[in-house]
């Protein structure tokens, strides 16, 4: 591994001293934004800071600040996507110890324009149906036809999840059971606890989806802007949205990104793209009066790749913003959980994914997590990567950047021992 790792470093494409020297001030610069990260991060950027040192992020404070370096970008939970300061609220640190510890990174690649969005909200909410215990959002937007309908569900989205999870109300009418035996009595409320989870993740695309189709590129709700009617109708976003509890991973997907759950040494898959020539979805969209027709590939009317996403009002109803959704028990033998974009899974397969992430969260392994740390201090600069799991999403990034990814690439590595 240390040695695919230090190819990737290395595969350049015969570039023009401008261009090394380009990119030699990125890296630099990363390493200066890495810096910052670290200082202040809390753990759910690595296992190794210390809380008492940080500021730490109350539930509503927990908000996704993306720095930007070049064409890289690195993540931290320290601030709000708007930039605007949140209150923070202290917490022990045994309520840190307990939050979930993951990675992330999102880079335009080979891309001129930046479409792609993560979310990372921990301790969401504490609903009832969760028996009040944390609720931790995970989210990657891969958007197409523009960045703002990805912007807008890396905005809203989580809003919305929240509020339909505190909206339902607890099962315990269902798991005493009234007839029956109390295991039978237990089943029961179990399956009506995941029914329940279920509709409040369909409510939350409804109405995402509802936003999104009624936003112009501008940021002005509905038809006041002057902008061309169109420019409504125009753009859209996949959205793979991942609630992860003490007990379970709720997966709710809509369009190809991915999230994949690596188990006792197999890649599972706990999403499916929808794909147009994917029979069911084939079916699905011609049962609508629309087309699937191959242009580079399948593609709804010719245009669009993907059979569902949120927005694309031009091609309602034959592109649908349902997701779907599974409802998978957590084992003691999960070991990460990885979401991405298309940009990464074009290029890799989950099986790959898995085992790279695999050797980069093992305890043992230093000579991989050594070679993505930065030996040089510019400056009193900390290492670039200041946990395993942040390792893990650069060196899938990198991956994918090495064959050739076209896309976007967005990448979030859930290390589920530490979480």
């Amino acid at each position: 591994m240390t040695e695919v790792y230090r190819r990737m470093l290395s595969d350049e494409d015969e570039d023009t001293p401008a261009k090394c020297r380009q990119r030699r001030r990125r890296r630099i610069e990363m390493r200066r934004h890495a810096a910052v990260s670290a200082s202040g991060a809390l753990r759910s950027l690595g296992p190794t800071e210390d809380p008492a040192e940080s500021s730490d992020c109350g539930r509503e404070g927990k908000r996704l600040h993306v720095l930007e370096a070049g064409d890289l970008l690195v993540t931290n939970s320290m601030h709000s996507s708007s930039g605007e300061e949140e209150s923070m609220a202290r917490k022990s640190r045994a309520e840190l110890n307990n939050g979930p510890v993951y990675g992330t990174m999102s880079i335009s690649g080979r891309s001129r324009e930046m479409e792609d969005a993560i979310s990372v909200r921990t301790e969401l909410c504490r609903p009832d149906i969760n028996r009040r215990r944390p609720v931790h959002f995970f989210a990657v937007y891969d958007g197409h036809g523009g960045p703002h309908v990805a912007a807008l569900c890396r905005e809203k989205m989580h809003v919305f999840v929240e509020e339909e999870l505190m909206r339902v109300g607890c099962t315990r009418e269902s798991e005493r059971g009234r007839d029956g035996s109390s295991q039978e009595a237990a089943a029961a409320g179990e399956e009506e606890r995941e029914k329940r989870w279920r509709s409040s993740m369909k409510r939350s695309f409804e109405r995402m989806d509802a936003v999104a189709t009624n936003t112009c590129a501008c940021g002005s709700v509905g038809h006041h802007c002057g902008c061309h009617s169109m420019e409504v109708a125009l753009g859209g976003s996949t959205a793979v949205v991942v609630l992860l509890t003490p007990e379970h991973i709720v997966v709710a997907n809509c369009g190809d990104s991915r999230a994949v759950l690596y188990r006792g040494g197999k890649a599972i898959p706990l999403s499916f793209d929808h794909k147009p020539d994917r029979p069911d979805e084939l079916a699905r969209i011609e049962a609508a009066g629309g087309r699937v027709i191959f242009v580079n590939g399948a593609r709804v009317e010719g245009i669009l790749a993907m059979s569902r996403a949120i927005g694309d009002k031009y091609l309602k109803p034959v592109v649908s913003s349902e997701p779907e959704i599974t409802f998978t028990k957590r084992q003691p033998e999960d070991e990460c959980l990885i979401l991405a974009s298309d940009g990464l899974w074009d290029v890799l397969s989950s099986d790959l994914a898995c085992e790279v992430a695999h050797e980069c969260l093992k305890e043992g392994n230093n000579s991989v997590f050594n070679a993505g740390r930065s030996n040089q201090k510019d400056d009193g600069t900390e290492a670039l990567y200041p946990s395993r799991s942040v390792l893990a999403a650069a060196l899938l990034t990198r991956l994918a950047l090495g064959r050739k990814s076209l896309d976007n690439i967005s990448v979030i590595v859930v290390d589920l021992q530490k979480s």
